[in-house]
């Protein structure tokens, strides 16, 4: 085991001591009727680490792209070749508002659906949006385990990812929180996310609210 592998596992095991101590009913209690709302590029892990995220927290966990394919009974590939992009995306912000009325709950969402103005209010009106950043090379290594991605089905995929992080990761900055996704256990991303959660809605939204109040 090398120096850095050492360092890492420490790392690890120090964040997941750290999450055992945070009142998982007082996060929920915190959250009110908001979501919870992962948002971040195609494979960086919203779908995996919502499912985990939301048995922590006893929570229900919802993937909006399966929301959207289930509406329209196709799935994505499907709606973006037979109606193009821009269809998809007028549908997925009516669905995300939708769902965002139905919390709490982790949402799990489409690479582009934080692009969208619309999207990104009704997110900060009901919920918390999470950004899982990630490294161009984990991403292209975990997308190529799929060929299903409608915006990849082209002879340069390296390129069109290059490009879409370029584009979208300014915007994915926006979200209240982020939380870097490592090549590491799914539960130690959970982990992260618990802690960083715990600390926004214990500490920094509290500091937010009594200098409100004071002003």
């Amino acid at each position: 085991m090398t120096e850095n592998d050492k360092t890492q596992n420490h790392e690890v095991d120090a964040l997941a001591a750290r999450a055992k101590t945070v009142d998982l009913a007082g996060v929920v209690n915190a959250l009110g009727s908001r979501s919870i709302v992962l948002v971040g590029i195609m494979g960086c892990g919203k779908s995996t680490v919502g499912k985990r995220l939301a048995q922590r927290l006893g929570l229900e966990f919802i993937d909006a792209d399966s929301e959207i394919e289930r509406a329209a009974n196709m799935t994505v590939s499907e709606i973006f070749a037979e109606h193009g992009e821009p269809y998809f995306r007028s549908g997925e912000e009516r669905v995300i508002a939708r769902l965002l009325g139905e919390g709490p709950q982790v949402l799990a969402t489409g690479g582009g659906a934080f692009m969208s103005e619309a999207t990104r209010n009704e997110i900060g009106e009901h919920g918390i949006s999470l950004w899982l950043k990630v490294d161009f090379d984990t991403v292209m290594a975990r997308v190529r385990r799929r060929s299903t991605r409608p915006l990849l089905q082209n002879p340069d995929p390296e390129g069109t990812m290059k490009k879409l992080m370029a584009e979208r990761e300014p915007v994915y900055a926006k979200a209240a929180l982020t939380v870097t996704s490592k090549d590491v256990p799914h539960e130690s991303v959970v982990d992260q996310i618990v802690v960083t959660l715990a600390d926004f809605l214990f500490h920094d939204e509290g500091i937010h609210a009594s200098q409100t109040q004071n002003s």
